[in-house]
């Protein structure tokens, strides 16, 4: 292999790495009366229109909104909140974890 060739690959092979690296944080919201998909889809529509959220996914069984966001993104329990009360719905908490 030659040197060109194998410092193209370790180039890469860091970059892949530094992209696996960069993540982000994980919010784990408690919401009152989430019960059904369309009850969930009302509160996905709120939160993935937010800059910087990736993902949006739900434990109806648990009422556990699970937001992801981009690395460098933080959202307040404050922002959260309004946008689970415009949703027509009540946050009971918030938890966050880095991913």
């Amino acid at each position: 292999m030659g040197v060109n060739k194998l410092i193209l690959l370790t180039t890469i092979t860091l970059l892949w790495n530094a992209s696996l690296l960069a993540a982000g944080t994980q919010y784990n919201l408690r919401v009152d009366g989430l019960s059904c998909p369309f009850c969930a889809y009302g509160i996905e529509k709120k939160l993935i229109r937010t800059e910087g959220v990736e993902s949006v996914a739900f434990d109806l069984e648990k009422g556990l909104v699970i937001v992801k966001v981009e690395e460098g993104v933080a959202l307040t329990e404050g922002q959260l909140k309004q946008l689970v009360d415009d949703a027509g719905f009540t946050l009971r908490s918030v938890s966050e974890q880095p991913l």
